[in-house]
C-alpha cells in the first residue's frame, strides 16, 4: 500500500505526518481520513485551488491533470511545477512527498 508523507505545516501537520493510501484515492481524502484537515472550499469539485499541494516525490506517477484542473492551478498561490489539486491527484502504487503551502487564496479558511 502506497505511502503519502506529507511535510511539516504549521497549521495542518506541525510534525508531519506518513499516512497509509489506498490506490486510485485522492490524496485530499487521504489527507482527511487521517487527520490532516486540508481545506477544500468547493468540496472536492475542481472549482477552487484551496487544496493546492506541491508534490515533491512520485510526481511522475500520477495521472496527468486535466485542463480543468489546469486551469485552476494558475489561480493557485505559490504556483509550481509539481502542484495538483489535491481533490484531483489520484494515489497510484508509489510513494509520495506532498507539500502543503503556506497560503491559500481564500480570506478566511472554510474551517472544514
Amino acid at each position: 500500500m502506497p505511502q503519502i508523507i506529507f511535510l511539516p505545516h504549521a497549521d495542518h501537520c506541525p510534525e508531519g505526518a506518513v499516512v497509509e493510501a489506498q490506490p486510485g484515492e485522492t490524496v485530499l481524502d487521504a489527507a482527511l481520513r487521517n487527520g490532516i484537515d486540508i481545506e477544500h472550499a468547493c468540496e472536492k469539485s475542481c472549482a477552487c485551488t484551496t487544496c493546492h499541494v506541491i508534490v515533491r516525490e512520485g510526481f511522475g506517477s500520477l495521472e496527468e491533470s486535466d485542463e480543468l484542473e489546469d486551469d485552476m492551478l494558475d489561480k493557485a498561490w505559490g504556483l509550481e511545477p509539481h502542484s495538483r489539486l489535491s481533490c484531483q491527484a489520484q494515489v497510484a502504487d508509489v510513494d509520495l512527498v506532498v507539500e502543503i503551502p503556506k497560503y491559500t487564496i481564500n480570506q478566511v479558511s472554510e474551517g472544514h
